[in-house]
This record gives C-alpha cells, sequence and structure tokens, in this order.
C-alpha cells in the first residue's frame, strides 16, 4: 500500500500591513519595554573606524507620493570591506560595527535615516572588486516580497564606473537610480537615496 505524505504547503505571500512598526521598531512607536533598543538602530560607536556618514532618503509611489510607513533595513561591509559575519573568511570585521541597520520611516515626512560608515570595497564572486555600495531591503503595506536594491556612492565615478554589477545593466540610464549623491551638513556626510517603487524613476531592484 502506498503511504500517502503530509507535505506542508508553501504559505501564501501576504503584505507587510499596517503593523509593520510595532513589531519591528517598537520603541519609535512608543511601545517600551519590550527591546531596550530596536533592533537596528545603532549601527557604530564611537570605537568604529572609518568616515561617518549619514545615508537619507524616502520611499516613493507610482505617483511620487512618500509612503510614511515604509521600513527600511541595510546591510554593508565596515570601512576595510569586510563583513560582521561568520561567513566572512577573508578577514575579522571592525567588532565596533554591526553591518546592519533598520529604519522606519518618519511618520510626518516617510525619511528614513542610517548613522553609519562608508563601507569599503568588497570582491565580486569572480574576484573582482566591487564598488562601495549598501544593499537595502523595502517593506510597507502593498508590497508583498520585501524589495532588495543597492545603493552606490556618487563620489565613487571610477570604482562605479568597473563595478561587475552595474556594467551588466543594460539600460544605462536608470544606473542614476542606484547612485546616491553626497552633500554635507554640519560637518558630516550626506548621501541622499530616495526609493521610487514605480513610474518614470523605478529605482532598479534586484532578484535575489
Amino acid at each position: 500500500m502506498v503511504q500517502s505524505l503530509d507535505r506542508l504547503k508553501e504559505s501564501a505571500s501576504q503584505t507587510a500591513g499596517p503593523y509593520v512598526h510595532i513589531g519591528c521598531t517598537p520603541n519609535y512607536c512608543g511601545i517600551e519595554g519590550v527591546y531596550a533598543e530596536d533592533l537596528g538602530k545603532r549601527m557604530v560607536n564611537d570605537k568604529t573606524k572609518g568616515e561617518r556618514i549619514r545615508i537619507v532618503g524616502r520611499v516613493f509611489d507610482g505617483v511620487g507620493t512618500p509612503l510614511k510607513d515604509a521600513l527600511v533595513e541595510i546591510w554593508q561591509a565596515d570601512a576595510d570591506g569586510l563583513y560582521p559575519s561568520p561567513g566572512e573568511k577573508r578577514g575579522k570585521a571592525d567588532p565596533n560595527f554591526t553591518g546592519f541597520g533598520r529604519s522606519p520611516g518618519d511618520m510626518a515626512t516617510g525619511e528614513f535615516v542610517f548613522e553609519t560608515v562608508k563601507p569599503g570595497t568588497v570582491p565580486f564572486k569572480d574576484g573582482r572588486p566591487q564598488a562601495p555600495h549598501v544593499t537595502l531591503w523595502i517593506v510597507a503595506r502593498g508590497i508583498n516580497i520585501g524589495l532588495h536594491t543597492r545603493m552606490y556612492f556618487g563620489d565613487e565615478t571610477a570604482a562605479n564606473e568597473a563595478d561587475p554589477i552595474l556594467m551588466r545593466i543594460e539600460h544605462r540610464s536608470r544606473v542614476p537610480t542606484l547612485i546616491a549623491p553626497r552633500s554635507q551638513e554640519n560637518g558630516v556626510p550626506i548621501y541622499r537615496h530616495d526609493i521610487h517603487l514605480q513610474g518614470e524613476n523605478e529605482t532598479i531592484f534586484f532578484d535575489i
């Protein structure tokens, strides 16, 4: 007799819902006592190596309206190009740098903010150097599956031109959607990286 197998079915995808901030950043929502500090809020301390920078931006929908319930996470290498991960085999990453950050969109403006350091160069899978970059993950109501993209630095022109990922983008007019210009505020370098979910300036997203 053939035995029937009770296989688990894949769960249906669904949006993050209206409570993503409550679950992921309770302190930001005024729910204190769950965690001493929201996970991903602090990436650096006073001993972290590298140039301190601030990454700011907003997530826009298809008609250009900023989302006020988006949640953005970033993952990046440290100033020497090493990841604070057990999978990092090239050396020991800066113990004073988390590499991971999480920022809710401001309830009034939708702006996300990361206080971090400028990452170093990391190798592509074939050994070619990648330009300094951070990886971003975006969720919000209406997004069924979290979106992945990258942010490159506008003051790394030569490195960006040789980057093996950017070089593979066929429609060159869309490359600027991944590059953040640099400015300065009170002596702190600012990189603004707005993310457009749809429309004429739609950001390039990666299927990973």
